[in-house]
């Protein structure tokens, strides 16, 4: 009998597997990572581990993996299973010679010599019994728990106290025949390997655990000696008229209000409860690209996530799914209206650092903060902020604010070591708890203060919210993207680098414009998202269900058939399900009659349903306007469209962050897609098909409001040609007030004065205000815009800008 198959064995496997909760990282190794299910597999683990062996070998059934006690067989000859890098260590006396182990690596290279046809994987396996990263001065706790080289006796501890926090993490595979064909067999490869080895697992932990914390105190003291703050504390007490000890007494006060208080603790029992909340709150949590991030941890890379903004819920939902993606929570600049009792503790404790909404006028401040944040990429710890500064009210993305980007920027031209790279997130909800009082706040209402009541109140509500989405966009890597737009920034910051380039402030503005292009490449399409945009693109937003069903099925295959990007993640199934999906999750109604079943949205609830629209709109925008072209113009070709389309890009681009960058071929692809669903056909001029009109008609209704929007403008930029800015903002703005009046508009955005500001600023670049070299361009565009109107929505503009002209 085995020594595996002892009663002692046994019995000591069936006490840690009732001690042992074991999270897999990624969640399918075989969907995650470059294994070949039709290869041998052998795991490769840094210490020989009976119970790291007992918790790997009761996960693998589970993900078609071989067992690791299963040994290996090759044409008779049977190898182990599992190979380590070095021996157990004991109780007492020293560990043993890692020869044996090297020997392993060296049976499976020869082998591989010996046997041309054979492939074996060798699949590193790193286990986690906790993931405290320890803090610069740790005693007894460091030694009773100490993780990286445990006796025994501390692994007993280690699965006691923290065998409900177990992390198994799975890498990419290596194959030995890549390695015995490209570098030889002999002894020296088999120490290469190892060598190899040694370097993944160390830094596989240091992606799982994170760096080691620094006491809190400590760290503020080294900030305060840093040449920058001591000369920010003279300045503060010179110009304040006070001394320079009450001058470091308010930057240590600074620094008190803005620092995390990381605690591991903490994250594990925030753990549990966030395991409840998603679990009571969503039936799922869709995660794309994980894997192209934990690689960048992997690599070195500083990481700075830039999520966009939707509820109070987004802090919580990617430190959680980071944690069960094997990577350290980070650390998250928080508005300071968050630092409420009791939730500011437990955030500040959590990872998050508190940031005023303004540093204006206050120079220690600002020294401070900054930094407290270049400390913090130093040290290499991950940071996340919002760049839209708050959270999206429409749905949309807002503008982006500039000062976290470029505080980020300076910290790479002040000369970080390591890259330093930033990482667009998509976070989106089935329901958004805040929506509601988004649209109070739209119309005029007073947003409420943060308090511990409105937590408790919030937590009462919660209820059935369908899934959640985190897509992991396109990183950025700063070094890189200086180099594309600033060639020879290095040699020019060595020779003065406390300068502030002149070039610094266009280069931020646009790396910020990339961020949120990135983010909404990257948008996930649901069943809530997608329905809510066919609805309220039809009358009285409603539908007969097949319809609606077939109209789902278009945008699936527009989705599918030419995504939008990579990043993108659309939903599996059809029409129907998605139809289903909604009504289960009481976003559509659901009415019945003889003829058949109507689906709709209930009127109120009708203007926050404009929220989920607006979160993936920009997916299906250019197909919209196409559909608009096809439907309003009774003779048009593929030209005249792709040459409208290209006039009105530029501000759908600037006003909802899109990255397509070749708009002809885009279009293009979109008309052949139409073609080949018989929705059009194609002589001399395109021509919708009369029986397929009406998937056309509602197509062309989600971009009709933004080409009232347009509409306004150009009419009012014909009418007016010296115009300045501010005037083209608030008179576009009360003209939609009048328009949506007259015709009931309800969409918050068409009323927003941002969007209005932003598209104003856009125009300016493009050369349309003040520019009599325009005026050509600017009256052919208005005929476009007012080509794709209603007559009667078109003359409403028409009227009441000849109203405002003669006024």
């Amino acid at each position: 009998m085995s020594k595996k198959d002892s009663l002692w064995y046994k019995s000591l496997r069936w006490i840690q597997k009732q001690l042992v909760q074991t999270v897999v990282v990624p969640h399918d190794p075989f969907a995650d990572l470059n294994l070949d299910p039709d290869k041998p597999v052998v795991y490769v683990m840094k210490t020989e581990s009976l119970s790291d062996i007992a918790a790997l070998s009761e996960i693998t059934g589970k993900y078609r993996l071989p067992s690791p006690y299963d040994e290996l067989v090759v044409d008779g000859d049977r190898t182990p299973r599992v190979v380590c890098l070095e021996g157990a260590k004991p109780l007492f006396g020293e560990r043993e010679s890692n020869e044996f182990f090297l020997n392993s690596f060296m049976d499976l290279l020869k082998v591989h010599k010996e046997k041309p046809e054979l492939d074996i994987q060798l699949v590193p396996v790193s286990l986690y019994w906790g993931r405290t990263p320890g803090k610069e001065d740790d005693t007894m706790k460091a030694a009773v728990l100490e993780r990286q080289n445990p006796t025994w006796l501390r692994k007993c501890f280690m699965i006691l106290f923290l065998g409900r926090h177990n992390f198994v993490q799975f890498s990419n595979a290596v194959s030995i025949r890549h390695m015995a064909d490209e570098h030889g067999t002999d002894k020296r490869i088999a120490h290469k390997l190892a060598r190899v080895a040694r370097v993944h697992f160390s830094r596989q932990r240091k992606v799982m655990t994170g760096p080691v914390l620094p006491k809190r105190q400590v760290l503020f003291q080294d900030l305060l000696n840093s040449e920058s703050l001591k000369k920010a504390i003279k300045e503060e007490a010179a110009s304040k008229k006070i001394s320079e000890a009450e001058a470091k007494a308010k930057a240590m006060e600074y620094l008190d209000e803005v620092a995390a208080d990381y605690s591991e603790s903490l994250v594990r029992i925030a753990e549990r409860f966030l395991t409840w909340l998603w679990n009571k709150l969503y039936k799922g949590i869709n995660i794309k690209g994980a894997e192209q991030i934990r690689q960048l941890h992997h690599d070195g890379h500083e990481i700075i996530y830039v999520p966009c903004h939707r509820s109070h819920m987004d802090y919580l939902l990617l430190s959680y799914i980071l944690y069960y993606e094997g990577m350290v929570p980070p650390h998250i600049a928080a508005g300071i209206n968050l630092n409420f009792w009791p939730a500011g503790p437990m955030f500040r404790r959590g990872g998050a650092f508190f940031i005023r909404r303004s540093f204006r006028g206050n120079k220690l401040y600002t020294v401070v903060f900054r930094e407290y944040l270049d400390q913090l990429f130093t040290k290499g710890y991950s940071v996340e902020y919002f760049t839209e500064g708050g959270r999206s009210r429409t749905g949309r993305l807002l503008a982006p604010k500039t000062g976290m980007i470029a505080m980020t920027l300076n910290s790479v031209l002040r000369g970080m070591e390591r890259p330093v790279t930033l990482v667009p997130v998509y976070l989106g909800y089935d329901h958004v708890m805040e929506v509601a009082t988004y649209h109070k706040e739209l119309s005029g209402k007073k947003k409420k203060k943060e308090s511990v009541w409105q937590l408790f109140g919030a937590l009462r509500k919660l209820g059935d919210f369908g899934q959640g989405y985190v897509n992991f966009g396109q990183p950025i890597t700063l070094n890189n993207y200086l180099d594309e737009e600033v060639p020879g920034w290095k040699e020019e910051m060595a020779k003065d680098p406390e300068q502030r380039p002149k070039w610094l402030s266009p280069v931020v503005n646009t790396l910020a414009n990339r961020v949120m292009t990135s983010i909404n490449d990257a948008a996930a399409v649901s069943s809530v998202t997608l329905t809510s945009l066919v609805l309220l693109a039809s009358e009285q937003h409603a539908l007969e269900r097949s319809q609606l069903v077939k109209q789902l099925d278009l945008y699936l295959k527009l989705l599918k058939d030419l995504p939008y990007t990579e990043f993108t993640s659309v939903p599996e199934g059809d029409g129907e399900l998605l139809v289903q999906q909604g009504l289960d999750l009481k976003k559509l109604q659901l009415d019945s009659d003889p003829l058949g079943d109507i689906i709709s949205i209930e009127d109120s609830i009708a203007v926050a349903m404009t929220y989920y629209r607006n979160n993936i709109i920009h997916l299906l925008i250019v197909p919209s306007l196409i559909a608009s072209c096809l439907t309003q113009h009774e003779h048009v070709t593929r030209d005249e469209i792709i040459a409208t389309v290209k006039d009105f890009y530029p501000l759908l681009k600037a006003e909802l962050f899109m990255g397509i960058e070749d708009i002809d071929t885009r279009v293009s692809q979109i008309l052949d897609l139409f073609i080949a669903q018989g929705l059009v056909t194609e002589s001399e001029y395109l021509t919708p098909v009369d029986s397929q009109i009406n998937q056309l008609l509602l197509l062309a209704g989600t971009v009709s409001e933004t080409m009232q929007r347009y509409a306004i403008i150009f009419n009012l930029l014909a009418a007016r040609p010296l115009m300045e800015r501010f005037e083209l903002e608030g008179e576009s703005h009360r003209l939609a007030q009048r328009l949506g009046a007259l015709h009931g508009i309800t969409a918050p955005e068409f009323y927003d004065k941002k969007l209005y500001g932003a598209l104003s600023v856009k125009l300016k670049a493009l050369g349309y205000i003040l520019d009599s070299d325009k005026r050509g361009d600017v009256e052919r565009i208005r005929q476009r815009a007012n080509g794709l109107l209603r007559s009667s929505v078109r003359q409403t503009i028409e009227d009441s800008v000849a109203a405002e002209h003669k006024a």
